[in-house]
């Protein structure tokens, strides 16, 4: 099983929902902005300038909806995937061992049982050091 097969990552998804929304702040003030300082070369008519501040208003709505909807259908395939994958979970153990001579290290009869292996089947092997062994005093954390 590989772990990169899931494309969701909520915390980039965040970030680019963040730059988006960013920008179209960005944008509004500029264009708010450039409207109250041109006053003096542009005749000021409030219905252009509150119709302008509408749509722009509109745009970034519009914007924040379709990057949430973008986050939601990507969390909706997140989930089916993990569904999908389920069961595949379930053909897995995990288990404590420690190192034999020669490095071997041996599946306990349970975990077998579970697992229905059998001698000559093949497995992958993952391994995660808990502890190192000291000579004077035992187990070392």
């Amino acid at each position: 099983m590989n772990g990169n097969d899931n494309l969701y990552n909520p915390a980039e998804m965040f970030k680019d929902w963040i730059q988006k929304s960013g920008r179209a702040q960005s944008e509004f003030m500029k264009s708010f902005g450039s409207l109250m300082t041109d006053q003096s070369t542009q005749t000021f008519n409030p219905l252009d300038t509150l119709k302008e501040v509408s749509d722009n208003t509109k745009q970034v709505q519009s914007d924040l909806m379709q990057n949430m909807s973008s986050m939601q259908n990507q969390g909706m395939n997140t989930m089916f995937s993990l569904g999908q994958m389920l069961p595949s979970f379930m053909n897995w153990g995990a288990y404590k061992t420690t190192v034999g001579s020669n490095g071997r290290i041996s599946i306990p009869e349970a975990e077998r049982n579970a697992l229905k292996l059998s001698e000559g089947d093949l497995v992958q092997v993952i391994i995660f050091p808990i502890a190192k062994k000291s000579k004077a005093r035992g187990v070392k954390n």
